[in-house]
């Protein structure tokens, strides 16, 4: 496997709306070797999530883990949209791989539907609720050029690392 390097705030593929991916190459040996990277470098980066786009692929695709017990499973999402967003919402700190430093509270409905393919091409349709579905959306948003920063409604929570780690981190953040 091979570690990618990780598109930061600025580069232009993170603003682009991404392609859909043919899902007649999903089975080839170079994309199971793409999704099988990305993985790889979520994980050295202590992410729970990453979007192609992240590593300047302009492809819908996703990957996603988080262990533990509030965690979700490993998830490959590919040409994936959320259906259905949940009426109730909650406030949460997220960060991400491509901004570097920097946490943020933003509100998101806590329960989504989602629709796409895996990874083998075999169709998805799940729910997905609290730290996953807001993963999800987030990984979603990156297939559709934002960041969580312009989900912010209040940018005065806009917190450097240092300081979050200080005063905030017992509240969780969400490093995506």
């Amino acid at each position: 496997m091979a570690l990618l390097t990780i598109a930061k705030l600025g580069n232009p593929v993170l603003r682009q709306v991404a392609a859909p991916v043919d899902p007649d190459d999903i089975g080839s040996r170079a994309f199971q070797q793409f999704i099988d990277d990305m993985l790889e470098t979520m994980h050295q980066a202590d992410g729970i999530g990453l979007a192609a786009p992240q590593v300047s692929r302009s492809q819908q695709l996703a990957v996603m883990a988080c262990p533990g017990e509030n965690g979700f499973p490993q998830t490959v999402l590919v040409n994936p949209r959320i259906v259905y967003y949940g009426p109730h919402q909650a406030e949460t700190w997220e960060g991400c791989l491509s901004v570097d430093g920097l946490r943020g509270k933003v509100v998101r409905p806590t329960m989504v539907r989602v629709q796409g393919l895996d990874r083998h091409g075999s169709p998805l349709d799940f729910e997905a609720t609290d730290l996953f579905a807001i993963c999800i959306q987030h990984e979603l948003d990156h297939l559709n050029g934002k960041l969580f920063l312009d989900r912010m409604t209040d940018l005065s929570t806009l917190t450097q690392l240092d300081e979050f780690d200080r005063y905030w981190k017992k509240e969780h953040a969400t490093v995506i």
